[in-house]
């Protein structure tokens, strides 16, 4: 049953993940080169500080500032998070009802992972899947 998977079964455990010194054109790179709309900020033991978006990176991309900024100034520092137990049923809620792309998975302050859009569609391909074929949704 879809109800009994929780974050931990449907999160992106690599998280690609950039330093609060970190320059706005280098977080540019990150995102470019891996294909992602957002990063986790974290310090050097990996405790989550805040996320730096696509949108917070067009804001200071075009004022010409980007070279001269570090993500800790850009990054938004209110995070919604989830922990590795929070229920998959509660996710997609929370992303049906925002206009959110993706969620870091935090516990005891680390990020252990990251669930975006794209996890939640495949957990709902993964369900159909199973339906179609008659199978239980464990």
């Amino acid at each position: 049953m879809v109800m009994k998977r929780t974050a931990k079964h449907i999160m992106t455990s690599t998280v690609i993940t950039a330093k609060e010194d970190m320059l706005v054109t280098d977080v540019m790179k990150l995102l470019l080169r891996w294909h992602i709309s957002g990063v986790p900020v974290v310090d050097s033991d990996g405790m989550l500080l805040g996320i730096v978006t696509e949108h917070d990176v067009m804001n200071f991309a075009l004022s010409g500032d980007a070279a001269s900024t570090r993500a800790s100034e850009v990054m938004t520092k209110k995070v919604e998070t989830y922990t590795p137990d929070t229920l998959v049923a509660e996710i997609v809620n929370h992303f049906a009802a925002r206009q959110i792309r993706r969620v870091p998975v935090v516990e005891d302050g680390k990020v252990v992972g990251i669930i975006s859009r794209r996890d939640i569609v495949r957990e709902m391909d993964r369900i159909y899947s199973r339906l179609v074929a008659g199978e239980e949704t464990e």
